[in-house]
């Protein structure tokens, strides 16, 4: 089975809190999959979960305990897109300014379909990205994790450090940021590996 836990962006707090409910709805052993700002989600929500079997970074956020996604955007060369997240039409969030959005977060995909992502995209609170981060998930299962080698939105280079320093069995594919859209096979199959390695 799988679920797509939908986050509200309120918060890290709020994200890793719905994300735990989910959790806790699942029996069985459970594989959390996080892309972007969502690695900070799984890090976080899966610690100390027993069925937990593994987490999969998709061009994901990996932080060690303390660090914020802040933090880890700090670490490296800014990515094209941090000169376009502006105020959003919600008071007080944030989001990647639409026609920015095509060239700096899916630009391996056809014009129309980037549109479409972009106008319908999810602004989120500040907090979710200064919030440092609590013990990490990474510590107590195995991780694996996909490097999107012409990311715009996070360097590609501190994706790599990431994937390095959890330890993650890692790929690297010729993919925008939003591999899960543009590359879903690939993102799959990594999956897939991380349920068979029980």
């Amino acid at each position: 089975n799988a679920l797509a836990v939908q986050i509200p962006l309120t918060s890290l707090a709020d994200d890793i809190a719905v994300t735990r409910q989910a959790l806790a709805s699942i029996s069985g052993p459970t594989i959390l999959v996080g892309h972007s700002y969502a690695g900070m989600v799984i890090t976080n929500a899966g610690t100390n979960v027993s069925n937990l079997i593994g987490l999969v970074y998709a061009a994901a956020y990996a932080p060690e305990q303390g660090e914020s996604h802040n933090d880890l955007t700090a670490k490296f060369t800014p990515a094209p897109i941090s000169k376009h997240v502006i105020p959003s039409y919600r008071s007080g969030f944030r989001w990647v300014d639409p026609p920015a959005f095509p060239p700096d977060f899916i630009q391996d995909v056809p014009l129309p379909v980037a549109r479409v992502l972009a106008v319908s995209q999810k602004p989120f609170a500040p907090l979710c990205f200064s919030t440092p981060s609590g013990a990490p998930a990474w510590k107590q299962v195995p991780s694996w994790y996909l490097v999107s080698k012409n990311d715009r939105t996070i360097n590609p280079d501190l994706e790599r450090f990431m994937a390095k320093r959890i330890g993650a069995t890692t790929i690297e594919i010729a993919s925008s940021h939003a591999s899960p859209v543009s590359h879903p096979e690939d993102v799959f199959q990594l999956i897939l590996a991380a349920s068979r390695k029980r």
